[in-house]
C-alpha cells in the first residue's frame, strides 16, 4: 500500500510539473509580436552587453533557431525611449523594414540597398526627411552632413551589412534615428544591436517580410 501511494504521489507530482515545464518554453516577448513568425530576442545582460536568441513560430510554437548569440548594445546600456546622442538602444519590439551594406546582397527575404559613399542617414533634426536613408553627393545634400548633426556617412566598415530597425518610425525630431542591427567592430554601440558579420549574415538569409526585433533589458 504504502509503494502505491508513492508511486501515486509521484505520477501527481509528474502531471504538475509538466504544464509548468512548457510554460518556460515560451519566449518572453510572446505576448508582444502580435502574428509575427520571426523573432530576434535582444536581451541585455549588463552595461553594454547582451545576448541574442533568434525565433522562428511553427504549428508547435516557438522554436529556437540560434541562442546565445554574444551582441553589443549602447555604450550606455538600454533606455524605453529614445533620444539623439543619449548612446542608448531602446527597449522595445520594433519591425526589420529593410537591409543594407557596403558589400553585396547576401541574399534573403528583405529588401537590400548597396551603399556607397553617396548614401547617408540623415540625422539632421531640422530636416524633412530626418531619419530616412538618402542619396545625395556631400556638398549638394539638402540636410546638415556634418557628423555632429547626427547625421551618418553608410559607408564604413560597420555597415558591411546592416539590417534597419523601426524606431521613430513617426520620425520625431529629438526622439533618435539610425538604428540598425549591423556588424561589430568588437566594441559597444551609440545605440544599435551589433553582432559577429558572419552570424549576421546568417539571419540576413533567414529573415522575411513582418520580421521584428524585441529588445528588453
Amino acid at each position: 500500500m504504502r509503494r502505491l501511494l508513492t508511486l501515486f504521489c509521484v505520477s501527481l507530482l509528474a502531471l504538475a510539473a509538466a504544464p509548468l515545464g512548457r510554460a518556460q518554453t515560451v519566449p518572453w516577448f510572446a505576448k508582444s509580436v502580435g502574428s509575427a513568425t520571426q523573432v530576434i530576442s535582444v536581451v541585455g545582460v549588463g552595461g553594454s552587453k547582451a545576448k541574442m536568441d533568434v525565433y522562428q513560430r511553427t504549428g508547435a510554437g516557438w522554436q529556437p533557431v540560434a541562442a546565445g548569440i554574444p551582441a553589443w548594445i549602447g555604450a550606455n546600456g538600454l533606455t524605453p525611449q529614445s533620444h539623439d546622442g543619449e548612446m542608448k538602444t531602446p527597449m522595445g519590439v520594433f519591425t526589420l523594414d529593410f537591409a543594407f551594406g557596403t558589400a553585396p546582397n547576401p541574399g534573403g527575404g528583405l529588401p537590400y540597398v548597396q551603399v556607397g559613399p553617396d548614401h547617408w542617414w540623415d540625422g539632421d533634426m531640422k530636416s524633412p526627411t530626418y531619419n530616412t536613408m538618402q542619396v545625395c553627393k556631400k556638398a549638394q545634400c539638402p540636410f546638415d552632413t556634418d557628423p555632429a548633426s547626427g547625421t551618418e556617412n553608410l559607408q564604413i566598415p560597420q555597415y558591411v551589412h546592416a539590417v534597419v530597425m523601426g524606431v521613430n518610425k513617426a520620425r520625431v525630431p529629438g526622439n533618435g534615428g539610425a538604428f540598425f542591427l549591423h556588424a561589430t567592430d568588437g566594441g559597444p554601440t551609440a545605440g544599435c544591436v551589433a553582432i559577429d558579420d558572419g552570424k549576421l549574415v546568417e539571419i540576413m538569409r533567414w529573415l522575411r517580410p513582418g520580421a521584428l526585433i524585441a529588445i528588453a533589458q
